[in-house]
């Protein structure tokens, strides 16, 4: 089963290495990582997605959570969070085609990025299964090449990651 984690770190160099290293020596596979800056420049949010049973995931939160670098790890439901990737995809577009593959763009609200004689490139934002159903429409046409970014999330309404951070003042910032 998929699940998402949500690893809030202090923005130092090595983090990304010592966080990805701690997956790699356990012999955790991790399907999706991304990483950016919050809105303190103190602090980044890492997102990954993995496979496994409850048991599994307990241990990777609890190996997480020991980590000095890391000051709160949550693990985020796709029905309380919201969930995004952005996938690039370039597609064979010709005279004959062109218009179909831009219907079928419009349905899923994707844009077009770039327009070449003979190919089209798309920007689609949202969910796994989202992207795989544009994905498989446009195969027929002949996808080029496909790139996408790893998953990031938030939990949705008033709660935030920093409700689980133990040190409320950081830095002399409050968080909260």
């Amino acid at each position: 089963m998929k699940h998402v984690l949500s690893v809030f770190v202090e923005n130092q160099t090595g983090v990304l290495v010592r966080v990805a290293g701690m997956f790699s020596r356990r012999e955790f596979n991790i399907d999706s990582l991304s990483v950016g800056v919050t809105e303190s420049p103190e602090f980044s949010r890492i997102t990954i997605v993995v496979h496994g049973d409850e048991n599994l995931i307990e241990q990777m939160i609890k190996q997480l959570a020991k980590m000095p670098v890391v000051k709160a790890v949550r693990r985020l439901d796709a029905k309380t969070s919201v969930q995004r990737g952005m996938t690039l995809i370039k597609v064979k577009a010709d005279d004959n085609n062109r218009l179909d593959v831009l219907k079928i763009a419009e349905l899923f609200r994707a844009h077009v990025i770039d327009v070449q004689q003979a190919t089209l490139i798309f920007e689609i934002t949202g969910d796994d299964e989202k992207v795989t159903a544009f994905t498989r429409l446009l195969n027929p046409y002949g996808i080029k090449e496909v790139i996408r970014t790893g998953l990031i999330a938030l939990e949705r309404g008033d709660h935030t990651i920093y409700e689980h951070f133990e040190e409320k003042e950081y830095y002399g910032k409050n968080l909260l």
